[in-house]
C-alpha cells in the first residue's frame, strides 16, 4: 500500500476557505479615535506641564504623540488580521498580529446571532455582528462590517443555525 496525499494521486483537493476581510471604514474610525484621545492628551500635557511644571517638563507631551505614530501602524496590522469565512458547516473568525486567534463556530451551536451598532459605529455606518453559544468561551464577534453585510450575515447564520440544530 502507497502513501501519499491527495495531489500524488491525481485528484484534486479541496480549496480552502473564503475569507472575507473588514471594510476599511473600521480602520479610519479607529485611527480617528486614535488621534482624538491622544491628541487632546498630547495638548493637555504640553499646556499643563507647561503652565505649571516649565516649558522643558512640557517636551513630555511628545509621550502621546509617540503613542499615535506607534497606534496608526499598529491598528493598520490589526485590521488587516480581522477576517471571517463562511463554510458549510461552520463559521471561521480569524484575528490577531503577535498572538493569532481563529474561531469556529458551528451553525448548530449557535443560540443568537445580533447586530449591534454604537453611536460612533453608526455614525460611520457600521455594525457588529456578534454570535452567542451554549459555551461562553465561543462566543464571538465581527467588528465593523457594512449593515447591509451584517444583516446578511445575521440572517444567512440564524437560518443555517435552525437548520443544523433541528438535527441535533
Amino acid at each position: 500500500m502507497e502513501t501519499g496525499s491527495a495531489a500524488d494521486a491525481g485528484t484534486t483537493q479541496e480549496a480552502g476557505p473564503r475569507w472575507t476581510g473588514l471594510p476599511p471604514g473600521l480602520l479610519r474610525m479607529r485611527r480617528l479615535l486614535l488621534v482624538v484621545w491622544l491628541g487632546t492628551a498630547a495638548v493637555a500635557v504640553g499646556v499643563l506641564l507647561g503652565m505649571f511644571a516649565g516649558p522643558a517638563w512640557a517636551t513630555f507631551a511628545l509621550v502621546p504623540l509617540a503613542g499615535i505614530v506607534w497606534g496608526w501602524v499598529g491598528l493598520g496590522r490589526n485590521w488587516l488580521s480581522w477576517r471571517y469565512a463562511e463554510r458549510a458547516d461552520d463559521l471561521l473568525i480569524s484575528r490577531g498580529v503577535l498572538w493569532r486567534e481563529e474561531t469556529v463556530v458551528p451553525y448548530g451551536r449557535m443560540q443568537l446571532v445580533e447586530v449591534t451598532s454604537g453611536p460612533v459605529e453608526r455614525h460611520f455606518g457600521l455594525a457588529s455582528v456578534q454570535l452567542h453559544t451554549a459555551a461562553a468561551a465561543t462566543d464571538a464577534t465581527i467588528p465593523g462590517l457594512d449593515p447591509a453585510e451584517a444583516e446578511r450575515l445575521r440572517d444567512r447564520l440564524t437560518a443555517l443555525g435552525q437548520a443544523r440544530s433541528a438535527g441535533l
